[in-house]
């Protein structure tokens, strides 16, 4: 026994305490294994965004069409004889395309040229007769009635002359009608006659094949007046044409306004244009779809990588980089595409640190660390490559699942 008995009334304390410690000891040892098991910060490349010069694009649909688009028709009545050429084929313009039967238009060259050997013969026998005629009226040996006569003899053999030739003119060019010659350099199409069709001049049937110039080739598009009003504050001439194709790849040679129309569709509230590009390698077909940009000036605006916007149900969005190196979401609005950037209208401000990758892995709040800046493309000029964000919906979606 002690020599110190502990009192009775303290013997619950001393419990209560000891309870404690033992409560205390596993808490602290949580605490401690909570702070191991806390995440690192999340490495991830950031930029930090400043304005820029960027082009002011004007999107548009249009169709492409040749710059000169011909119907080779038949311009005299007879059956084709020879096609000699292969559809769609390019051909010169003179080279023969059809020939149609020769036999009839040389028989009627033959006789509109007897009808002329035979008018100068005439005409001949006029010139005597009134040269013989001339001195007997100073003799009084005819009448005047006579004399009158031999010279209106005279001057209708001359004017029959004048008209047998023009007949043998008009069957001279009968005959070359014939030989069906391309009145253009282009591409042909399908022949509308085969060979032993009978076509006849000024009817329906008369449409041989059609012939298209397609280099250069035109885009035809129109523009809203809003617009239309930003090309005008701009200069017209100067403005550049681009076209993207269907897998949304920009073709290679630029274009140039050619036509701007002077009035507003009534219907519509829009105003035609017409752009003319190179297309040396018929890589464009006539009646194609596609979109055109008119790049109308320059502004400055707030560019990110593509990469960097995502998007959901709500918009599109980019991650920043907030206080205590926080990851923070920000809702943007975005404009076109300038070559791998994207435009952003609303949403950033000068020197916001927009991260660019590792996206997937983000969550608000969570924190980050950047290993290195982000190398940033330029995008002052307006040959940069351009994606309008409507042609490019998808394109976010498919940069969250990439990243």
């Amino acid at each position: 026994m002690s020599a110190f008995p502990v009192p009775f009334a303290s013997r619950p304390i001393a419990a209560i305490a000891g309870l404690l410690a033992v409560l205390v000891l596993p808490a602290c040892g949580k605490t401690e294994d909570a702070a191991k098991a806390a995440p690192p910060p999340l490495s991830v490349s950031a930029i930090k965004v400043t304005p820029r010069q960027v082009p002011i694009i004007v999107d548009a649909v249009g169709r492409t069409e040749g710059s000169k688009e011909v119907e080779v028709r038949a311009r005299v009545t007879g059956i084709v004889q020879k096609q000699l050429f292969a559809e769609g084929e390019t051909v010169r313009s003179g080279v023969s395309l059809y020939r149609i039967e020769r036999a009839p238009f040389e028989s009627a060259l033959a006789q509109a040229r007897a009808a002329l050997s035979q008018d100068r013969a005439r005409l001949e026998q006029a010139q005597r007769e009134n040269t013989r005629l001339q001195p007997l009226l100073g003799k009084k040996a005819i009448s005047q009635r006579e004399a009158d006569d031999s010279g209106s003899n005279l001057k209708q053999a001359e004017a029959a002359i004048l008209s047998s030739e023009a007949r043998v003119r008009d069957a001279e060019l009968n005959l070359s009608y014939t030989d069906v010659a391309a009145p253009i350099t282009g591409i042909t199409g399908r022949s509308q006659r085969s060979e032993g069709s009978l076509v006849n001049a000024g009817a329906e049937n008369s449409l041989l094949t059609t012939l298209t110039q397609t280099d250069p080739i035109w885009v035809r598009f129109s523009l809203s007046e809003i617009e239309h009003a930003q090309l005008r504050g701009s200069s017209a001439k100067r403005a550049e044409v681009r076209v993207l194709m269907a897998d949304d790849k920009e073709y290679p040679a630029k274009g140039r306004l050619n036509f701007a129309g002077s009035t507003v569709d009534p219907k519509l509230g829009t105003v035609q244009l017409r752009a003319e590009l190179a297309n040396p390698d018929l890589v464009l077909l006539p009646g194609q779809f596609v979109r055109t940009q008119l790049i109308v000036g320059q502004r400055e605006a707030i560019v990110v990588p593509q990469s960097a916007v995502t998007q959901n149900d709500q918009g599109r969005f980019v991650w920043v980089i907030g206080p205590e190196s926080k990851a923070v979401r920000r809702k943007v609005e975005t404009g076109p595409w300038v070559g791998h950037d994207w435009i952003i209208n609303s949403g950033l401000s000068a020197g916001d640190t927009v991260i660019v990758d590792n996206l997937i892995k983000l969550r608000p709040g969570a924190v980050v660390k950047v290993d290195a800046p982000a190398a940033v493309t330029p995008t002052t000029a307006p040959a940069a490559t351009t994606t309008t964000p409507a042609a490019a919906s998808s394109a976010p979606a498919a940069a969250d699942k990439k990243n």
